[in-house]
């Protein structure tokens, strides 16, 4: 059971329930998936023996009968007094075999039970009135119940939570429920419908979870304290009544699985309280709204958006998974949502994050699993604290993940990851943990900075390579010869029986140890290339590597993200920068290189045949103002070599650089490693992210902006946005170049080319009201721009001439 729902019953029978946290921190009790509290056996049976103690050979005279078969007696003897405070009877539990003449119950057997305030009556067959049921019931759950409504007559005024799970109610509306005919309900005295009023005038807790035959939620203003609402997989229910607005204490809403439901009530929005909203597998995005739904509803961008447009704000947990929710599925704007901070959107038919989700001030889990049309992740909000997006349980030709770009905000919070799985695509690139491009396609300062020179052969040519798929067999896929860049390590795999000729320092062999030679210039990097040759017919493992600098005591064992190439027989060379600097290593410096495979024992090392392995070192000859631009972007990665690879060194000291090592929740380390680090586990307990250094300072002004901001008042053109159909942005230029912007030109401002990037990349149409806005995310903040805000900024007003570029509202939803 719920913690919650506990807490609450114990509660409303004057039980202290400050104990349970003392409970728990002893491990006597425990808060299991799904918030459900569990009980160690131990505590169970001690206190079951308590009870037994009371009265040994009468069950009756306990506080309480929790044996199914004591209970059915109980009842069926008719020897319940008023001894008793909780009983639970379940009759698919009893061996019916040794149970002579009928299960069915009669209502008169609680007539004697006054006391009684926790009542189960699981698959019960109950026969006659219910008003000597006992009035002091707390708690009743009656799973399996029979009838098609619940009977009005039932005394549940002081009744706080109700299960009726798995029943077969057809509709739940207490106002509706009563059993006698409309002649006779009309000839009641005026005492027995004031009673009526007060009907589940307590109740704070409603289940009717998994009722098939329940088509319909309502009376709402019968029940108004009530705090939570489960209809979960209550597969016939088409609607939830409007009246849900008159229970203004409602905290947890959970309609999961009800494939029914066609529509959300509108009037849902105007509760204040609702923190938690479950609509998994609702078919929201395949619903249609009545037209007189959709004219209450504003500042909508489209009707397939309109049942997330009336949402309460007050929500901190939202689930739409499995909703057949596409992109456009989402309305523009979902700022109003200012407490939400988890969103779960697993399993809808998304091919990028929604561009809303930028639009949550206080968002910290958003969960995308199973959404295998998604392709990119872009600038969620920097308040994320995990972010989830694994791939489909199985793994199959028809099915193949596309998620092939993530791009981070500078100042975003370290966050954990999930265990997702990248496209197959030669074009991938997920800011601060890996990025690769087609080799032909770097550009030329790069790979000179690299010191790679004389590639042109190499770029031509293809690989068939395998990535593991999170303890999966992956696909071999043929590619290009692929640059890849991870942890501060470019590299590049290729079919080969020779190493570049510049590579100078070369040997035989599994180890290579050197002493790094003494330069009047700083050490870049170290590049380092191996050539192995491969079995007939066989895939080849990807070796790792290990470096260590015995003079500084560190170790890095880097473990390439290509798992397997298929080479049939040839001979597979691996070319590798790595960006050292003199924290890492300087002059005189010992430095060991070994090349070994995981699953490695002495016998299988030896079926690892290196022609020849080699390394040459990179200085800084000249530093070049245009080639460190070229490396800032991946030298601002924060964890690299020379940055934050803290979350991968283990409690030894040395690093594992493994792209796996990412989504890792626990400080074991992988079995394959055993045979490099023996037991040794990682100094961190769980992996948290954060993709850009704080150090860097990517942004750099414009070079466009120089002349302007020596000059200010020359003459400017402003630029039309790239996106075509933008006609907003189109007039608002327009209706700017009419005006006189004198201040603008005086001002000197600063301004940095990525931000202006990230704003239109990020940037989205909406109408506050008649009023036209554009709204957009620059380093993780909320950006919004209208008219008004313009003429305030660049002083247009001041000159009182008129705007003439003005938009129709119909021409914002072309961009």
């Amino acid at each position: 059971m719920d913690i919650y729902v506990t807490d609450t019953i114990l509660k409303a029978c004057d039980i202290n329930t400050t104990g349970i946290t003392t409970l728990i921190n002893t491990c006597l009790l425990n808060i299991g998936w799904d918030n459900e509290l569990t009980m160690h056996q131990l505590l169970r049976e001690l206190g079951r023996d308590l009870v037994r103690e009371e009265s040994p050979n009468m069950p009756w005279k306990r506080s309480r009968v929790w044996h199914h078969k004591e209970s059915f007696e109980l009842l069926k003897d008719n020897k319940g007094k008023g001894y008793t405070i909780g009983l639970s009877l379940d009759t698919r539990m009893l061996d019916k075999t040794n149970l002579p003449g009928s299960f069915e119950l009669e209502t008169n057997s609680f007539s004697n039970m006054n006391s009684l305030m926790l009542l189960q009556l699981n698959y019960v067959q109950l026969q006659g009135h219910y008003e000597n049921f006992p009035k002091r019931l707390r708690w009743l759950c009656m799973h399996g119940f029979s009838l098609k409504s619940i009977p009005l007559d039932i005394p549940m005024e002081n009744l706080v939570s109700l299960d009726m799970s798995y029943s077969n109610i057809e509709s739940f509306d207490m106002s509706y429920s009563d059993p006698q005919p409309r002649a006779k309900r009309k000839k009641q005295s005026v005492e027995p419908r004031i009673k009526q009023n007060r009907l589940l005038g307590s109740l704070k807790i409603l289940d009717l979870s998994f009722c098939e035959q329940l088509h319909s939620v309502g009376g709402f203003f019968k029940l108004p304290v009530l705090e939570r609402l489960v209809a979960r997989n209550c597969i016939s229910l088409i609607g939830v009544r409007e009246s849900v607005e008159q229970c203004v204490k409602l905290v947890h809403i959970d309609l999961r699985y009800c494939y029914k439901l066609k529509k959300i009530p509108i009037s849902i929005g105007n509760l204040k309280k609702v923190e938690t909203l479950l609509l998994d597998g609702c078919n929201l995005g395949g619903s249609d709204m009545d037209s007189s739904d959709i004219a209450t509803i504003s500042q909508t961008s489209s009707s397939s958006s309109c049942c997330l447009n009336f949402l309460p704000n007050s929500l901190i947990i939202l689930s739409l998974t499995t909703n057949n929710l596409s992109n456009k599925s989402f309305p523009v704007d979902l700022s109003c949502l200012s407490m939400l901070e988890n969103l779960y959107l697993d399993n809808n038919p998304i091919d990028s994050m929604p561009r809303c989700v930028r639009t949550l001030p206080r968002l910290k889990l958003l969960s995308m699993d199973e959404c295998d049309k998604i392709s990119s992740i872009e600038y969620p909000p920097r308040t994320l604290r995990e972010l989830s997006v694994s791939a489909l349980p199985t793994f199959v030709d028809e099915i193949r993940p596309l998620l092939k770009t993530i791009k981070f905000c500078a100042d975003m919070s370290p966050i954990r990851l999930s265990d997702w799985v990248l496209s197959l695509d030669p074009e991938i690139e997920v800011d601060g943990i890996v990025k690769i491009q087609a080799l032909a396609d770097v550009e030329k300062k790069l790979l000179r900075i690299l010191g790679w020179a004389n590639l042109k052969c190499i770029k031509k040519r293809s690989l068939r390579t395998r990535i593991s798929l999170w303890q999966r067999e992956g696909i071999l896929e043929e590619s290009p010869i692929q640059l890849y860049y991870e942890f501060g390590i470019f590299s590049t795999v290729y079919e080969g029986e020779e190493m570049p000729n510049w590579i100078s320092c070369r040997s035989k062999g599994l180890s290579s140890s050197f002493t790094i030679p003494s330069s009047p210039n700083n050490l870049r990097g170290l590049n380092f290339c191996y050539c192995v040759e491969t079995a007939p017919h066989d895939e080849f493992r990807m070796p790792v590597i290990t470096i260590t600098n015995s003079t500084k005591k560190q170790t890095w064992i880097y473990n390439h993200y290509i798992e397997k190439v298929q080479a049939d027989g040839k001979c597979i060379c691996l070319l590798s920068h790595w960006m050292f600097g003199p924290n890492e290593m300087k002059d005189s410096d010992g430095i060991t290189i070994d090349i070994a495979q995981l699953h490695d024992d002495d016998e299988e090392n030896h079926t690892l045949k290196v022609i020849e392995c080699g390394c040459s070192f990179v200085y800084d000859v000249e530093r070049n103002e245009e080639e460190e631009d070229v490396l800032r972007y991946y030298r601002s990665w924060n964890h690299i070599i020379g940055g934050d690879l803290s979350p991968f060194q283990l409690k030894s000291g040395k690093y594992i650089l493994d792209y796996f090592s990412f989504g890792r929740l626990i400080p074991e380390v992988y079995d394959e490693y055993h045979h490099f680090i023996g037991n040794d586990v990682y100094k961190e307990a769980r992996m948290m992210f954060k993709a850009f250094s704080q150090k860097k300072k990517p942004n750099q002004p414009m070079k466009s902006m120089n002349a302007l901001i020596k000059d200010h008042n020359q003459s400017v053109s402003l630029e039309l946005p790239t996106r075509p159909k933008n006609k907003y942005f189109i007039s608002m230029i327009k209706g700017l170049q009419s005006c006189p912007l004198s201040y603008a030109f005086s001002a000197s401002p600063i301004i940095y080319e990525d931000w202006i990037k990230e704003f239109w990349a990020t940037a989205v149409q909406g109408f506050n009201g008649n009023v036209p806005y554009v709204a957009a995310t620059i380093q993780g903040q909320a950006i919004l721009v209208d008219e008004d805000i313009i003429r305030k900024t660049l002083h247009i007003n001041d000159h009182k001439v008129a705007f003439k570029g003005k938009l129709k509202k119909e021409d914002a939803y072309h961009s």
